[in-house]
């Protein structure tokens, strides 16, 4: 799964990452790595919280659900303190790319899960890598265990 997030934030790190003189040219294939990395750390950090709510949420494919997913927030927080501490790129720089890349690498990231054409994005192969578990069914009795427990409080 880390090796398609990487193409995918390849695909749209142009401005953000490459052409952007905020960052030095030298960091640029270990930014696009790293911003990578974090999204996936920071859906299998979720995961491991029991947060499985808002990932669901998420691969839905709803674009709203994207923009204003808490899961999101976390990923971009994590994502910009990594630049800025790893790279050297300025806090605000930081926040700039991460805040713009970010949500259209996850929208198309979900978008290509839910497209059964595309066999290199399977969305159980992705649950199976963030949650640890191997099958799904696990995985949607999770889902609806914290629902519950959410809904009882």
């Amino acid at each position: 799964m880390l090796e398609q997030l990487i193409r995918l934030v390849q695909q749209n790190s142009g401005e953000h990452i490459v052409k952007n003189p905020e960052v030095p040219n030298e960091f640029n294939n270990a930014a696009i790595q790293d911003v990578a990395k974090q999204i996936l750390n920071g859906l299998q950090g979720q995961a491991s919280k029991g947060n499985m709510q808002d990932i669901i949420l998420m691969f839905q494919g709803k674009r709203s659900s994207i923009i204003g997913n808490p899961v999101i927030s976390q990923i971009i927080s994590g994502a910009t303190q990594s630049l800025s501490t790893r790279f050297g790129v300025s806090p605000q720089a930081a926040s700039r790319i991460t805040n713009s890349l970010i949500p259209v690498v996850m929208n198309q990231f979900v978008n290509k899960t839910n497209d059964p054409n595309q066999s290199d994005f399977d969305l159980h192969d992705f649950m199976r890598n963030v949650t640890g578990k191997n099958d799904v069914q696990d995985i949607l009795a999770q889902f609806l265990a914290e629902k519950s427990s959410k809904e009882l409080t």
